[in-house]
């Protein structure tokens, strides 16, 4: 359902023009940067090692071929990943059945930053890309200790309704793997 959506788009931030696309094998070491340019993804292990690119490829492979995710990636105007994020269509009883999409790993290059991408892409993701899908709630998690994320998203209108819990399985898939740091 997510390949449904109007790709690529090109949308206008105060630094230029950007384009969002879905990902391609090709972008995986782009894709593999920009987790690593992130300190708290730095911290979980993502750090761009060359040995864990298989795991990320097959990670991109199974996003990728998920007709209910969508894994895109933001260029810039000479074609340079400057950002992602991945799109997850989710189905749901509550709320009269209303589906939800949920936004997660949202990244913009260190380089770039607060020239307006992420705003701009936020925005598309609210305006276009939710409409397209015909879910009415958007939502998405962010770690406690990104608080100035938490303010960007609270700027573009989003509350923090929830508090979420995770449990992590240490000795199960790529999680299992020891973190490098």
């Amino acid at each position: 359902m997510l390949h449904d959506l109007t790709l690529p788009a090109t949308l206008v931030a105060r630094s230029g023009a950007v384009t969002v696309r879905d990902a391609s094998p090709d972008d995986l070491d782009a894709l593999m940067a920009l987790l690593s340019d992130d300190p708290i993804s730095a911290a979980r292990g993502d750090v761009a090692a060359p040995e864990d690119e298989p795991l990320y490829a097959a990670a991109l492979r199974a996003v990728v071929e998920d007709p209910a995710n969508a894994l895109l990636v933001v260029t810039d105007e000479r074609d340079v990943v400057v950002g992602t994020l991945q799109l997850t269509r989710i189905p749901g009883m509550a709320r009269r059945g209303s589906a939800r999409l949920l936004v997660e790993a949202v990244r913009v290059s260190s380089a770039v930053r607060s020239g307006g991408i992420g705003s701009a892409v936020m925005r598309w993701v609210i305006d276009v890309a939710a409409r397209e899908l015909g879910t009415p709630l958007v939502q998405l998690t962010s770690d406690a200790d990104r608080t100035e994320a938490h303010r960007f998203y609270e700027r573009l209108g989003f509350t923090g309704s929830h508090v979420g819990f995770k449990y992590r399985l240490p000795d199960v898939g790529a999680e299992a793997q020891p973190s490098r740091a």
